[in-house]
């Protein structure tokens, strides 16, 4: 193959190896989904560029940076998704979907951004999202972020930590802009080069930053919780109180904020210190401005979260591990006239052991050949028609992982079998 054939850098083949992990991931976060009543919707992964500008932000690293836009050939900008939330809500508005309030949705898929490549943050990822309009209070804040601590059981994870902030309405949130603002001219020469830039523009997200050299600065900035709204304080209450009865440990981290106008109230993370500097699994938060912003009639209250697949897989496997998926049973013919009579036997186990994945030996070989491929399936057992079983109508079964004798039976006694194995 040349050599100029490869990927693109940051977006990688997921191969046989490791496709088995993503699908038993997805499978079980999607159970969970299914167990609230979340309906999926099927996004567009490419949208027009105004997607994202209009809710993104011109001013963002999203938008300025890591966006790939292109012109199509009627002269169409358009952007692969960076993100999942805009498109749902241009979704939502454009099918009318408003009208079915309230409404819970979740999504999946390929996001594209224009990173430099590193463990846990690829220019192409995977996540799932989901999303609920038309509902104001806390108990669905609560929901949510409940229904994401049953995923990780479901994964099997743990030493996860859950952080809340509340960002209180747009109103107070500007008046507390304004305190920010002022302290951080006054630190101006201690600021670094994002930080200075972010001051004018976005200065909330200086909050964010990751670079110790500010972690000082940071700490000493006025606090977002003590300039909330006195709704947004009962309602951040109520939440506190609704996790607390569900049973979840969480850490009120007054830094934690969202730079973007349309967030309100609830934002909230989950957090590893196991993967590293990307310690962040899955984001959410209230988006009650967003409708309207993206040319909706009238305000919607929303909220919604997003995970990374990528750094949910890594640390299952890290966690919990995950086997590979092997074959129950390995049908093998003992000589080529009885391939196709052994080809015929798999598809009939296959429809007596629906959910039980068989393998038929295919391509010939000696005996000694078709029973190394047997036992390097994986698989439990081993299923042998040779010509005296063939004529008698049974099977002769070899346990290839279990520590006893193989037997001969009438392939109608096979269940027993198979069952006093504990196979099927």
């Amino acid at each position: 193959m040349s050599q100029d054939l490869k990927a693109v850098r940051g977006m990688n083949d997921i191969l046989p190896g490791d496709s088995h992990h993503w699908r038993r991931l997805e499978g079980d976060l999607v159970a969970v989904l299914d167990a609230y009543g979340y309906q999926e919707i099927r996004l567009p992964i490419v949208e027009q560029t105004a997607v994202f500008k209009r809710s993104i932000g011109d001013t963002t690293d999203i938008v300025q940076k890591e966006m790939y836009s292109f012109d199509d050939r009627n002269g169409d900008n358009l952007t692969l998704r960076p993100e999942g939330t805009a498109g749902c809500v241009r979704a939502v508005l454009q099918n009318g979907l408003l009208q079915q309030v309230p409404l819970r949705l979740w999504y999946a898929g390929p996001m594209f951004r224009h990173e430099r490549p590193q463990r846990g943050r690829q220019r192409q990822f995977h996540q799932i999202g989901a999303e609920v309009f038309g509902m104001a209070g806390p108990d669905i804040d609560a929901e949510l972020i409940l229904m994401t601590a049953r995923m990780w059981r479901a994964l099997g994870l743990g030493a996860l930590r859950l952080e809340l902030n509340s960002l209180g309405t747009p109103a107070a949130r500007a008046a507390y802009r304004e305190v920010l603002t002022a302290y951080l001219r006054g630190r101006h020469d201690e600021l670094d080069e994002d930080s200075r830039m972010r001051l004018e523009r976005n200065p909330l997200r200086i909050l964010d930053s990751k670079n110790p050299a500010m972690a000082e600065v940071i700490a000493a900035a006025p606090v977002l919780t003590d300039h909330l709204d006195d709704e947004s304080r009962e309602h951040f209450a109520a939440l506190c109180d609704m996790l607390g009865d569900g049973g979840l440990e969480f850490v009120v981290n007054p830094r934690l904020v969202r730079g973007l106008d349309y967030y309100s109230r609830t934002v909230f993370e989950w957090i590893t210190t196991e993967l590293g500097a990307q310690g962040t699994v899955c984001a959410g938060g209230r988006y009650d401005g967003l409708v309207e912003l993206m040319g909706g009639r009238q305000p919607v209250p929303a909220v919604g979260f997003a995970m990374g697949l990528e750094r949910l897989l890594e640390l299952r496997l890290q966690q919990a591990g995950a086997a590979a998926p092997a074959p129950a049973l390995y049908v093998v013919a003992t000589g080529g006239a009885l391939d196709r009579p052994a080809m015929a036997l798999a598809e009939r186990l296959r429809d007596a052991f629906p959910g039980r994945a068989v393998m038929a030996h295919l391509g010939g070989g000696s005996m000694k050949s078709r029973m190394k491929k047997a036992d390097r399936s994986g698989a439990d057992v081993a299923i042998i028609l040779g010509e005296d079983e063939y004529a008698a109508g049974a099977v002769t079964v070899k346990p290839l992982r279990a520590d006893a004798p193989q037997q001969r039976c009438a392939e109608s006694g096979l269940a027993e079998v198979l069952a006093s194995l504990g196979v099927a």
